[in-house]
């Protein structure tokens, strides 16, 4: 009996040293590499939710290609949807591209016209500067192309009074610039 008591005794003492040196052992790997261990979990974790998105992303978009292999119905009712819609813009274009050629036509037989009329007031002996400013014709909204008189200047207000010169010294209050003296800087 006095054996399987020492065997007991025995035991105990052999798993307490293995904790102990377990317990060394863990605590001086932390003590030494702790903060290291700690960021590359965290380096771990958040590269596994990234991956794990992106692998998620992949998946989906694998579903949706084999969903859209799987109905030719949806895709043949895109392109005619696209076709329909280039035709319309394309119509469109069309027509604002014969409205442009339709302008270009008028202005031409407008500037014909005028070369015309002045070439006549010239045959007669008349001025035919007179005949070149006539007020606009209301053909549609937007600038005209007609020459425009001049505004009169005499309505604005100068910016300096008439006798001012600015090279005269003379206006400029306390603030007045010399130049320095010529030669050496330093006296002595």
């Amino acid at each position: 009996m006095e054996w399987d008591g020492q065997q007991l005794s025995a035991r105990p003492a052999l798993e307490t040293e293995g904790l102990r040196y377990l317990h060394v052992t863990v605590g001086s790997l932390l003590a030494t590499y702790g903060w290291y261990i700690v960021f590359s979990c965290i380096l771990l974790y958040v590269v596994f939710q990234k991956l794990s998105t992106r692998l998620r992303a992949l998946r989906q978009r694998q579903l949706d290609r084999a969903a859209a292999a799987v109905e030719p119905d949806v895709v043949v009712k895109r392109q005619e949807a696209l076709a329909a819609a280039r035709l319309k813009m394309q119509e469109e274009l069309n027509a604002q591209v014969e409205k442009h050629k339709e302008k270009l036509r008028q202005l031409e037989e407008q500037k014909r016209r005028q070369k015309i009329e002045m070439w006549d007031s010239m045959q007669e002996g008349k001025s035919y500067k007179g005949n070149v400013r006539k007020p606009p014709e209301e053909d549609g909204p937007g600038p005209s192309t007609s020459s425009v008189l001049p505004k009169r200047k005499s309505d604005r207000k100068p910016l300096r009074g008439g006798g001012y010169n600015p090279l005269s010294g003379e206006g400029g209050g306390a603030c007045s610039w010399r130049p320095g003296r010529r030669g050496p800087s330093s006296g002595g």
